[in-house]
């Protein structure tokens, strides 16, 4: 089969071409005049929908440049209004019309001193008594109990002195002397507990006291006399107005060395707990005068 055999091409620049025949369904003539107005009522429509489509577009570039505006300015109604619109400065609120906060002081006070209270006779107003300063009928210290013996208070401070005590608690106006004694294990201790009426009257009898400066072993109530004769072993310390005392030995009346720990640790013992019972003395007046 060959291709190149066929109806002759029309060529409307050639001479002697003939033009194709169109048919329809009729097999007539095609209109063209029907065709051409056809075609400029198809032209004329694109023409009005791109002229629509840009209007509309225009538009909605319009509307998304006032919400802009609107969403800029936070007021559409008021970015419209003149100047002269706007609420005098009268009723505008400013800075200073709101008063500046103020709020009570938060800082507790200070709490009291427990020392203050023990430090002079005017603020040391609580009751006192050997009982008090000494509860019980025994002393626990760590491991060591201590049963307690003979209690005994006096106003004749030189009375309860040994050596030279009595000059120091003459001298630096001693007006109550407190006394108890505590034994473990043929071990004997007498606390004597001087009460001055300032804290540097007790001080300076602290200071003026001397190796000879001894208080008084305390007997009685199931516990001989003791340290009258023999070598004791003594302490003396203060605080706030009291200045307290220790005499410590055996309670057979043997002389006391340095190799007699146990000795030297019940009178460390009464000393440590006689100073908590002031300092716990101090405590509580100040605790009741926060409470006022």
């Amino acid at each position: 089969m060959s291709f190149g055999q066929g109806e002759p091409q029309w060529d409307p620049w050639k001479s002697g071409s003939q033009q194709p025949q169109w048919s329809d369904q009729g097999g007539g003539t095609p209109d063209w005049a029907a065709l051409a107005e056809q075609s400029e009522t198809r032209n004329k429509r694109r023409r009005v929908l791109f002229i629509a489509g840009g209007a509309l577009a225009t538009v909605a570039i319009g509307a998304a440049v006032a919400v802009a505006v609107v969403s800029a300015d936070g007021d559409a109604e008021a970015s419209n209004n003149p100047a002269n619109d706007l609420p005098s400065s009268a009723s505008i609120p400013s800075a200073s019309d709101t008063a500046e906060p103020s709020f009570a002081p938060t800082s507790a006070p200070p709490p009291l001193d427990p020392k203050d209270f023990i430090s002079s006779a005017k603020k040391d107003t609580a009751p006192l008594s050997t009982e008090s300063l000494f509860p019980g009928s025994q002393l626990t210290m760590g491991e060591s109990v201590y049963k307690k013996g003979p209690t005994a208070s006096t106003t004749d401070c030189a009375s309860v002195a040994q050596g030279s005590l009595d000059k120091v608690l003459t001298n630096n106006d001693c007006t109550r002397v407190m006394r108890v004694t505590y034994t473990k294990d043929g071990v004997a201790v007498t606390v004597g507990v001087a009460l001055f009426d300032t804290e540097a009257q007790a001080v300076k009898a602290k200071k003026d006291a001397d190796a000879k400066s001894i208080v008084k072993s305390l007997s009685g109530d199931g516990v001989p006399e003791f340290c009258r004769t023999a070598i004791c072993r003594s302490t003396t310390n203060s605080y706030g107005r009291y200045a307290y005392f220790t005499l410590a030995g055996f309670t057979n009346d043997k002389d006391v060395t340095e190799k007699d720990s146990a000795v030297f640790s019940t009178g460390d013992d009464l000393a440590e707990f006689t100073f908590r019972q002031i300092r716990r003395r101090g405590e509580a007046q100040a605790s009741a005068a926060a409470n006022e």
